[in-house]
């Protein structure tokens, strides 16, 4: 089963995706207000936060496919999708990172408050490989475990060496603003690229949350160099696995099945 919903806190509006195997009741609804309320709706014990990479959303393919095998073993599971800042149909017009890292506090401030889940994980690829990682580092770890797929550990680089195209970038170097991505585009800034120049992770430590995270990337990435993500988990003693001829997006079925097995047996939902 699925569902929408919208988180509203703090003058945010985060809009998400559930997908669930069992009936939910959303903590702050009452039994009249959710249809789906009653005897046998059920507090779900553990959540799975499926963060997409850039210019992503919370109607995402390989969000749906994780989620559908998940829950076709464990239908006490959560898993909860959700636009960034500027993504999707969000209502804001530029991301900004400051308000990525609110988004994602909202998102896991809604699973353990209004749907009492007691373990989070997080699942996350390329850009949002990057936020999930950047958001531990500053708040500290709130997740049981994190698989990441293909991070951008290099955002900086990635965004202006690779995702943009033709003048993009000569046009923010002018103090100017463009439009990029791939399928849908975001605004991005001046602003933005500075903020992702400082704020390079490859500079921060990772040791203490190194055994809970998997690093798995696709030797033939074409958006975010195989060498950067192994140098970097070589740097902080994280589990890596390379996924032979794997592109950025694992678009050949057997390598996005691979990847799933192994977030789903390293969160330990095998």
């Amino acid at each position: 089963m699925e569902k929408y919903i919208d988180i509203k806190s703090e003058g945010c509006i985060v809009r998400c995706k559930l997908y669930y195997g069992e009936p939910l009741h959303r903590g702050n609804e009452s039994a009249g207000e959710s249809e789906e309320a009653g005897q046998n709706s059920r507090v779900p014990k553990k959540a799975v936060v499926f963060c997409t990479g850039f210019a992503g959303h919370k109607d995402n393919n390989a969000a749906a496919g994780y989620a559908e095998k998940l829950l076709s073993k464990h239908k006490d599971v959560l898993v909860l999708v959700f636009n960034w800042p500027a993504h999707g149909d969000d209502v804001k017009k530029k991301l900004v990172l400051s308000d990525c890292m609110v988004y994602l506090e909202l998102v896991i401030r809604e699973l353990r408050t209004h749907f009492g889940a007691e373990e989070l994980y997080a699942y996350a690829t390329s850009f949002g490989g990057y936020l999930v990682l950047k958001y531990i580092s500053e708040h500290g770890n709130p997740f049981r475990k994190i698989a990441l797929r293909c991070p951008a550990v290099d955002m900086y680089d990635v965004l202006t060496r690779t995702i943009m195209q033709g003048d993009e970038y000569d046009k923010i170097l002018k103090g100017k603003e463009a439009l990029v991505g791939f399928d849908r585009k975001i605004l991005v800034t001046p602003a933005l690229l500075e903020d992702l120049k400082e704020n390079d992770i490859r500079t921060r430590d990772f040791l203490d949350f190194a055994e809970d995270i998997l690093i798995m990337h696709g030797t033939s990435d074409e958006v975010v160099p195989f060498e950067s993500a192994r140098e970097f988990a070589d740097n902080n003693l994280i589990e890596f696995v390379p996924v032979e001829k794997a592109d950025h997006r694992f678009r050949n079925p057997p390598h996005m099945s691979l990847a799933n097995k192994l977030a789903m047996e390293f969160f330990g939902l095998g």
